[in-house]
């Protein structure tokens, strides 16, 4: 029986021969994609992965980048990592001299480099469609125009490749998130019917403040005439209902100048001028803001029926005509010294 103990000797010595290769290869492994980057020292890399890469693609555009230097270790450390399905498409920041785990993990959490798209205050749905369509960081066709006053104003944080169309949707679904939180807790007895009235309204008082402040207050001048069945008087109507927004423009020695409203503008009749039409007008005038949303909504207490600008950035309000006469006059001097002032 000699020979059966040489044999389980033999067996139990070439066990532990290959127990000791295993063991030796799996350190050699841990080492080799926990061990710093070919490119230590350099700068940090941007990596743009696309959507529905796979582990082979993903390795190979790290190789191509100098990032890694085998992507066969690439795709084994994903499979050992449990993270094949894992991986996050997007555009990355990766330090050059970040491990394969490093990688794989910046990678998992999705931790992507984030590009602003910024809808300004008060801006026409074309003009943030314009800056939706010369975004160099989206993608895709532009979808169609939404009506005006769609979008809730801000600056939104996407990810290159984002696509026009998602963009879109993502400010139209702002918006309506926002307004069913404030309608539900507005004001009772406004004299607004539906949630659509509200965002006109807010788009009157957007455009009147430009979000500095006062924006209660301007809203309970409007509320206050609205309940007196006076009609609003908003310059910004008149414009919307001219050039649909855009500045209003003259030539001076061959240059565009922005202009203000001329008489006869004031004088004419289209479904926008509140100086000719009861009421709202038919749509909003641009995208208003949070604050003037909320400000239509909860209005300030107050009995004033006017205002005007102050000179200082805010407004002036008051309660009678003669009373607004004098701050209008006030106004118009203060203007008339800042043009002798140039």
């Amino acid at each position: 029986m000699k020979w059966v103990t040489r044999a389980l000797v033999a067996l139990l010595v070439l066990a532990l021969i290959a127990a000791g290769g295993a063991f030796a290869a799996y350190q050699w492994f841990l080492g080799q994609i926990n061990q710093p980057g070919p490119m230590a020292g350099a700068e940090n890399q941007i990596v743009l992965i696309p959507r529905g890469a796979g582990t082979i693609r993903i390795g190979e555009q790290l190789a191509e980048q100098g990032l890694i230097e085998d992507t066969r270790l690439f795709r084994l450390a994903s499979r050992y990592y449990e993270l094949d399905a894992s991986l996050k498409a997007g555009e990355y920041s990766i330090p050059s001299d970040a491990s394969i785990t490093e990688i794989l993990r910046l990678m998992e959490e999705g931790d992507v480099i984030l590009h602003p798209v910024q809808v300004i205050e008060g801006s026409t749905i074309a003009q943030a469609m314009r800056a939706i369509e010369t975004s160099e960081v989206l993608t895709g066709d532009m979808p169609e125009t939404p009506e005006e006053g769609s979008f809730l104003p801000d600056t939104y944080m996407v990810t290159r490749g984002t696509t026009r169309a998602e963009v879109v949707q993502l400010l139209i679904g702002a918006q309506d998130t926002l307004l069913e939180e404030i309608w539900a807790n507005r004001q009772p007895d406004l004299p607004l019917a539906s949630p659509e009235e509200s965002v006109i309204l807010a788009s009157i008082v957007e455009k009147e403040t430009g979000s500095v402040g006062d924006e209660d207050l301007v809203a309970s001048v409007f509320i206050n005439r609205l309940n007196r069945g006076m009609r609003l008087q908003s310059d910004p109507t008149i414009i919307y209902g001219i050039s649909q927004g855009e500045r209003l423009t003259r030539t001076v020695n061959g240059q565009e100048v922005q202009r203000g409203l001329y008489r006869s503008e004031i004088d004419r009749y289209t479904p926008y001028n509140t100086y000719q039409i009861d009421r709202l007008p038919p749509t909003p005038i641009c995208n208003p803001s949070e604050a003037a949303l909320r400000a239509v909504l909860q209005p300030a207490e107050s009995d004033y029926l006017f205002f005007v600008a102050d000179g200082e950035g805010h407004h002036v309000f008051a309660r009678t005509n003669a009373e607004h006469n004098r701050n209008v006059a006030r106004w118009r001097q203060i203007e008339r010294s800042r043009r002798n002032a140039q």
